[in-house]
């Protein structure tokens, strides 16, 4: 069985979980409401895409983004 030899520094350990770290979720303002959304999906507010309305909007779909 494979066991250290010596024990793992902690800047060792940091540089190795470098690249763990939670990245922020993007956001964009909507061009036809102003309301935000996220990259590449139907805005929740007003049901347009690509500068089209692609969902009919209702009150169902009207969610608050949370940021």
């Amino acid at each position: 069985m494979a066991v250290p030899k010596k024990k793992v520094s902690p800047s060792r350990r940091g540089m190795r979980r470098s690249h763990e770290a939670l990245t922020a979720e993007a956001y964009a303002d909507c061009p036809n409401c102003g309301e935000l959304k996220r990259p590449h999906h139907v805005c929740h507010s007003c049901g347009h895409y690509d500068g089209r309305e692609v969902v009919q909007a209702s009150d169902k779909q009207k969610i608050a983004v949370r940021v």
